[in-house]
């Protein structure tokens, strides 16, 4: 009976000493190479230095949280998709949020993405003819649905605003303004695609529907 314990002991020694000398090796799959895709505004080099902190790390154990947090620091970055290219390589790719307007509140300017998110702003020859939204963000937002819900054609407009008595007034690339109502503006906004077909209503620039049940043109 006083030979177990001995036994069980020894046992237990010599098999710490064995996993002790064994070590665990995992391949060499540093990162060395980051190549980026389906940019259009950003630049690839301005990508690859939000994803300088990640270079020489290995590919096995990189996590998608980790690069998220990195590309997320620009605000122009919507998502992003990972391909890992063994042995070396981490393909990524980005894509960008879709810019619809240049909002003007308070003396202050940002741009609208498509889900009417705020970015900042800084100048972008690509998105100069952006139209400007003069107004509440909140408020354009459930505006902007409206527009979407009955397919107006937005890449008419310069210019959207919003007044102290709640209601928008849109100016078209004709240098046409449409005066909307406080409620029910998507009924005149209808009425105005309707009417800006025809030829006998080119030479009018103003369509106020101001006035409930009423259009007056100018």
């Amino acid at each position: 009976m006083r030979k177990r314990p001995v036994i069980v002991i020894t046992v237990f020694l010599l098999l710490t000493t064995i996993t002790s000398q064994i070590k665990i090796k995992f391949p060499n799959f540093n990162i060395k190479k980051i190549h980026v895709e389906n940019n259009f505004l950003l630049e690839e080099n301005v990508i690859k230095k939000l994803l300088v902190p990640i270079y020489n790390q290995n590919l096995l154990f990189l996590g998608n949280e980790k690069i998220q947090n990195l590309l997320m620091q620009n605000e122009f970055i919507e998502s992003f998709n990972v391909r890992k290219k063994y042995p070396d390589t981490l393909i990524i790719k980005i894509f960008e949020k879709k810019l619809i307007a240049i909002l003007v509140y308070k003396k202050n300017r940002f741009y609208l993405s498509d889900k009417v998110k705020l970015v900042k702003f800084t100048k972008l020859q690509k998105y100069k003819d952006l139209p400007y939204v003069f107004g509440d963000q909140e408020k354009f937002k459930l505006f902007y649905k409206s527009l979407k819900k009955i397919n107006f054609p937005l890449s008419i407009v310069t210019k959207y605003t919003l007044y102290e008595s709640n209601r928008w007034d849109v100016e078209t690339i004709d240098k046409e303004t449409i005066k909307l109502p406080q409620k029910k503006y998507t009924k005149s906004l209808n009425n105005y695609l309707s009417l800006r077909k025809k030829n006998s209503f080119k030479k009018y620039k103003i369509y106020d529907y101001r006035i409930e049940g009423q259009l007056i043109l100018k």
